[in-house]
């Protein structure tokens, strides 16, 4: 804006000339109540724009918010593949690493290390600067090398499997740790049998990790749950060894649809033991047959003199089939009350009816669609 301009804004009226006169010595006034209004203008802007102006013009003179140091605390961020500077940028703030996206990706759009970042899962810190963060993403060290999901009566093949497929340990070294399961950290309970005690969650497995560590955290998970339920002192108070009751839970997990249906469900194993009546469950067989896909056995299947064959042999199996989770321990502990002595999923809905008699129980298994 010129001199004239701001005259004529502040005074109103252009300059007296009169003839024969030169002009006034003075300084105008004009350009001086200029700067002032314009200094108001600003300071109006930055009140009414917020944290948005204030923000701005905080990066205009210091640049992005940015944290100071290596951090602290645990950290891990998945990075999927794909992903541009910005997406990592962002997932890093989302996750607390970094105290503002734009300060990461400012750094990346200038270092040459930004485009050797790659997909993967990363142990890193809270509260890093932006420049330790992509040190630490382009370190290998920090990069967890898999991670291995055990589900839910999982049987230690399917667990193996799993764990040879998400990470680099092979077949060979996994089958050779549960062949010599000595440096396992197995409970005395386990009788020296990893199955059911390879607890069923989600595990980071680290580079370098071997098949013994990776299986031994399992068991590890396993020991701390039992504790967590007080496994061995509810054990005793029901009547059975800590074995038993986590046999019972293996059985659960394959027997019925839901948790919803563990304490029934587990009420009916506790009958019939009571009464000495064969078991005779499908899963069991299963165990033996290698059976999978569906709830059914063969006649063939239930001649087997495995001692795992609970339709030929009554009490329970010699330990468990699987890995139970912590809410099917919790219901092989403490059956939900009941005279049931029966139950029957439909395998089309997964639907359990639990009966009290073998007429009803009969009804209930042609309603699903098949005879018992």
């Amino acid at each position: 804006m010129s001199n004239d301009g701001l005259d004529l804004v502040t005074s109103g009226q252009p300059p007296r000339r009169t003839a024969g006169h030169r002009r006034a010595e003075t300084p105008r006034k004009g350009p001086r109540w200029g700067r002032i209004v314009l200094v108001l203008v600003l300071l109006a802007a930055l009140v009414g724009g917020g944290t948005w102006a204030y923000g701005k013009v905080q990066d205009a003179f210091s640049g992005p918010e940015d944290f100071t140091g290596q951090g602290t605390g645990e950290v891990v961020v998945d990075i999927p593949s794909g992903s541009s500077g910005q997406d990592i940028a962002t997932l890093l703030f989302d996750a607390g690493v970094v105290a503002s996206a734009e300060a990461f990706y400012q750094l990346v759009l200038e270092d040459s290390r930004g485009a050797a970042i790659e997909a993967g899962t990363y142990t890193l810190r809270s509260q890093m600067s932006a420049e330790a963060a992509l040190t630490a993403l382009v370190d290998r060290a920090n990069r967890i090398e898999g991670r291995v999901v055990v589900t839910e009566g999982a049987r230690v093949p399917q667990v193996i499997e799993t764990i040879a497929a998400n990470t680099d340990i092979t077949m060979e070294a996994l089958q050779a740790a549960v062949d010599n399961p000595e440096a396992l950290g197995l409970p005395a309970s386990a009788e020296g049998d990893p199955e059911g005690y390879l607890f069923p969650a989600t595990y980071t497995v680290q580079p370098g990790s071997t098949a013994e560590q990776v299986l031994a955290q399992m068991v590890a998970k396993s020991v701390e749950v039992a504790q967590t339920v007080d496994l061995a002192g509810r054990a005793a108070a029901v009547g059975l060894t800590e074995r038993e009751v986590v046999t019972i839970a293996s059985i659960l997990e394959w027997e019925v649809s839901g948790t919803d249906d563990f304490g029934r469900a587990s009420r009916v194993i506790y009958n019939r033991l009571e009464v000495g009546e064969a078991l005779r469950m499908d899963s069991t067989v299963h165990f033996i047959s290698g059976r999978t896909g569906d709830i059914f056995t063969t006649p063939e299947e239930r001649q087997s003199d495995s001692p795992y064959n609970t339709y030929r042999f009554a009490g329970l199996p010699p330990g468990p089939i699987g890995s139970p989770g912590q809410a099917a321990l919790e219901a092989a502990l403490d059956p939900t009350a009941g005279d049931w002595m029966y139950f029957v999923a439909d395998p089309e809905t997964g639907e359990t009816t639990f009966t009290n008699t073998y007429a009803e129980h009969q009804q209930a298994c042609l309603a699903a669609g098949f005879s018992c």
